[in-house]
């Protein structure tokens, strides 16, 4: 196999052709996705359409999978559903239903389950229905945000830690979590600069998800978390993906944040399967 690598931005990103990840891969033809996984950050497969078990067995290559907790529609299962469809009927979801209003998160900038005691090291998105227009996703490197800073800076953030809260991040946006739901996701700590152990590349952890600086005033604290997100989604390159039916995206949720777009929910049907992979191999500040 020979991978076509096609760079989708200056700094990060890359499409991939040449190979088709929904038959099982062959171990010397997952190294060479992997490793291109590691340098650019955020990866493009264009028409590779796959079933729920197709994009298991990919996922699982990566490493274990997490397992979705009842906020969001497919919990319990290892599927983090994006859609406006309800699953049941698949009838779409009324605009005004609190599952929708529960989705309103997904368009701030985060990086997937940095809430978590064991964080993500990538997500899996595929495209099983998309709208004709609206609903893309974008990106930005945490990496090349962290490359930016001055060495003063980079001095200030190498020891701090941030927690990390799922309700917090949910607030922001006016939904509010059941104390079941709360306790399901309990805020987690990590430190602010993490470190790809393959490369030994920096990335900052920031993100919707990151509420307070340990050991700061809150007010302090958060100025500088604000400061750091605007460096990283004003200041540095972004990728806009415009979904089509049968595409896949993979993603480092240790180097990069990204965000959902709107699409017209109340005409459109939008149907994106997630899958999560757990950073298991590091560990993680808790305290």
């Amino acid at each position: 196999m020979s991978l076509n690598i096609k760079p989708l931005t200056s700094t990060f990103g890359a499409e991939i052709t040449g190979v088709d990840i929904v038959s099982p891969l062959a171990d010397d033809d997952f190294a060479a996705i992997r490793s291109v996984f590691e340098v650019h950050g955020v990866l493009y497969f264009p028409d590779q359409p796959m079933d729920d078990d197709q994009q298991v067995a990919f996922s699982d290559l990566f490493g274990p999978l997490e397992r979705t907790v009842s906020t969001n529609p497919a919990g319990g299962s290892p599927f983090a559903r994006q859609s406006n469809i309800d699953i049941e009927t698949g009838e779409r979801i009324p605009l005004d239903d609190p599952r929708m209003a529960y989705q309103k998160g997904n368009y701030l900038w985060h990086a997937d389950s940095t809430f978590k005691t064991v964080p993500s090291l990538c997500s899996v998105l595929s495209a099983r229905e998309v709208p004709p227009d609206g609903g893309a996703t974008e990106f930005v490197s945490t990496a090349a945000a962290y490359d930016a800073l001055d060495d003063e800076m980079k001095v200030t953030l190498e020891d701090l830690v941030v927690e990390h809260d799922f309700a917090y991040s949910r607030q922001r946006t006016g939904f509010q979590l059941t104390d079941t739901q709360i306790a399901e996701l309990p805020a987690a700590r990590h430190r602010l600069v993490r470190v790809n152990p393959e490369t030994g590349r920096k990335s900052l952890m920031i993100g919707a998800h990151a509420k307070e600086i340990i050991g700061w005033p809150l007010d302090k604290g958060q100025a500088l978390l604000d400061d750091l997100l605007v460096r990283a989604t004003e200041n540095q390159a972004v990728y806009r993906h415009a979904w089509r039916t049968g595409d896949v995206l993979v993603w480092d949720n240790r180097a990069t944040l990204h965000r959902a777009t709107v699409f017209d929910a109340a005409r459109h049907r939008r149907i994106m399967q997630r899958t999560t992979v757990s950073d298991m191999d590091v560990e993680y500040e808790t305290n």
